[in-house]
């Protein structure tokens, strides 16, 4: 179960340290809808010098060259090659599976969830957090700057896991969504069989420079190390349906062949459509996660 409850639990001070100095980074050319931190090759005011222009009234003082001034006693403005924002948008799966580990994989992508959208915040880039139950992508729109993290804390600290999930339509629904081209990063255990192929496309087709984050559990992983041993009565958490097994060594060997059978057809299917994975296990350290791994896969800078 969730055990989340607050700011700081989700964001610590020390992984705030670590965030300030990241941002967030695309494979491909993204067009923006406003200045953010994402450099174009038209002129405005972004960070990069491009030329000289005289001043005109009305003309933002801080770019006034004051050196120019000095010597000739005319106003001339800084000009810079003007930056275009990134859309980010972060989904976690809020399906029943996800409440499953200590801690749960929905506690560890709500985590990620905030760290991606903080870094994206501190950048200028518009940021979208989505949660993805049963056919619909929920979501939080329009953030931007630092100001916005306590909103999309306190957005994430309402979400729980619960019911099944529609994965091809509650991607094909984020994917819809009227933020531009950007980056997408998905939060999922990927546990399901059906509508990963269709899901991820959706987004290929929209556009969207993919990240695969597959948080899986040691319970998902060794589930004999932790106790799920003998004669058991199984209940599936979405769909309520029960099953009574003898969990023995044969069978925990066949669990875990099948499901490194799915994670590499997974792995497979994102290097087909474009899309960078990446496993993480739930007790992984979150600020070497974001500091070494993230940065390894190219989602961070």
């Amino acid at each position: 179960m969730t055990a989340l409850g607050r700011i700081d639990q989700l964001l610590d001070a020390p992984l705030v340290a670590a965030l300030d100095r990241l941002d967030i980074t695309s494979r491909r050319p993204l067009q923006g809808t406003r200045k953010g931190e994402r450099r174009s090759r038209r002129r405005g005011q972004g960070m990069e010098f491009a030329d000289f222009r005289p001043y005109a009234p009305g003309d933002d003082l801080r770019f006034v060259d004051w050196n120019i001034y000095g010597r000739i006693e005319r106003l001339f403005l800084r000009i810079f090659l003007e930056e275009e924002d990134l859309s980010l948008v972060v989904a976690v799966d809020e399906s029943a599976s996800m409440g499953f580990g200590t801690p749960s994989k929905f506690d560890v992508a709500r985590r990620i969830a905030m760290a991606l959208g903080y870094v994206g915040l501190v950048n200028q880039h518009r940021v979208t957090l989505a949660g993805l139950r049963g056919d619909r992508a929920e979501r939080l729109e329009g953030l931007r700057g630092r100001r916005k993290a306590s909103e999309a804390a306190n957005w994430l600290l309402g979400r729980e896991p619960g019911g099944a999930l529609d994965f091809a339509a509650a991607v094909r629904d984020m994917a819809s969504s009227r933020q531009g081209r950007g980056i997408a990063v998905i939060a999922s255990d990927f546990l399901c069989d059906q509508g990963l192929d269709a899901g991820l496309q959706a987004l290929r087709v929209r556009g969207w420079d993919t990240f695969v984050l597959q948080v899986l559990a040691p319970e998902d992983l060794s589930p004999g190390a932790h106790g799920i041993v003998g004669d058991l009565r199984l209940v599936d958490s979405e769909l309520s349906t029960e099953v009574e097994v003898t969990v023995s060594e044969a069978l925990l060997r066949d669990h875990r062949r099948r499901l490194e059978a799915h994670n590499a057809n997974l792995r497979d299917l994102c290097t087909r459509l474009g899309a960078r994975h990446l496993a993480i296990d739930t007790t992984a350290d979150l600020p070497r996660l974001m500091m070494e791994s993230l940065r390894r896969g190219g989602l961070l800078r």
